[in-house]
């Protein structure tokens, strides 16, 4: 009878191990990334292999120059946003835009306002200005203030973070939403979009600042930052050399999801009638005003309606995309 030692390869030996692949591991670069990429190299090599955050790339840089030359496209278009052109609309009809579709016409380019005859694409390209303002401007507060909140609160800890977290617990149970309103309506001489800005800003730091801190208490223990004390650093050089770059990520993808949301809530303050005031135009607004004209004007509700909606489905796209990259395990449920 013939025998075979164990592991050898006779007939009555067991065949070979199947070798199982390792399991990934989470700290390995991604497939053809260079290991030592940084966040941003990596954010542009996934930004460019995704085409649908091209193209809502492609949208928010549109807008954002359709706002910043917005008084040289009204120029174009041959229009101010608060001139008046008898001409287009029908005196005997309520006012209603002369021709097919809101009164579109190699003069006016999307037709004219019912009643007043005023150029509806210089008051879209005028409104993306106002709205794109407001939204910029109160997420640089939002950011600005709940990074800082966030990281003394995650750094310092004790009674400083006690007390910053009871003023983030009490700024985000108050009712925003019925604050601006009772503020914005109060006020009367006064600059609304400039106060439109600080309201919305004051009550949208505290998410924010939720997430850096919790990304500080994880960064504040680190080698490099108990090195960094050890060897002498300031507080100060630590959070700005050491705790700040760490949280960037984050903190830019959070941003980009923040910008959706306050053009949103401009338009729902001017929708109310309580946000930007005429003849200043904004997409709210200007929504607001189309609703009497719906039935016997559509295109008037729905243009401005078209490049509200645009430009929210962009920044939430593109924000989407620099979260899942730039903070992968923010996504994660």
């Amino acid at each position: 009878m013939t025998t075979t030692a164990p592991g050898g390869t006779g007939p009555g030996a067991p065949g070979p191990a199947t070798a199982r692949p390792a399991a990934p591991d989470p700290a390995a670069p991604a497939k053809g990334v260079a290991p030592g990429s940084s966040p941003w190299q990596l954010a542009r090599r996934e930004l460019r292999r995704r085409p649908a955050v091209r193209v809502s790339l492609g949208v928010v840089l549109l807008f954002v120059l359709m706002a910043l030359a917005a008084p040289w496209l009204g120029a174009l278009g041959g229009w101010s946003p608060d001139a008046f052109d008898k001409a287009a609309i029908d005196p005997y009809l309520g006012g209603q835009p002369l021709g097919s579709l809101g009164g579109i016409s190699p003069e006016h380019w999307l037709g004219v306002e019912p009643v007043t005859g005023r150029d509806l694409f210089a008051r879209v390209v005028h409104g993306a200005q106002v709205s794109l303002l407001i939204a910029f401007a109160a997420t640089a507060i939002v950011v600005l203030a709940g990074t800082a909140a966030g990281i003394a609160a995650g750094y310092f800890g004790g009674r400083t973070d006690a007390v910053l977290s009871r003023l983030m617990d009490l700024t985000m149970s108050f009712p925003s939403l019925i604050f601006m309103i009772a503020m914005l309506s109060v006020a009367k001489d006064v600059n609304r979009i400039v106060l439109m800005t600080a309201v919305i800003g004051l009550f949208g730091w505290p998410g924010v600042a939720r997430v850096v801190r919790g990304q500080t208490l994880s960064l504040k223990h680190r080698e490099y930052v108990d090195a960094a004390r050890v060897g002498g650093a300031s507080s100060w050089r630590i959070l700005t050399r050491d705790i700040l770059p760490g949280v960037s990520g984050p903190v830019i993808a959070y941003t980009t999801l923040l910008i959706p949301g306050m053009i949103s809530t401009e338009a729902a303050l001017s929708y109310l009638g309580v946000g930007v005031r005429p003849p200043t135009p904004s997409w709210g607004q200007m929504i607001a005003e189309s609703v009497a004209f719906y039935e016997t004007d559509p295109m008037y509700f729905v243009i401005p309606s078209v490049f509200l909606f645009l430009a929210v489905l962009a920044f939430t796209l593109l924000g989407d995309a620099l979260r899942d990259i730039l903070d992968p395990r923010g996504g994660r449920t």
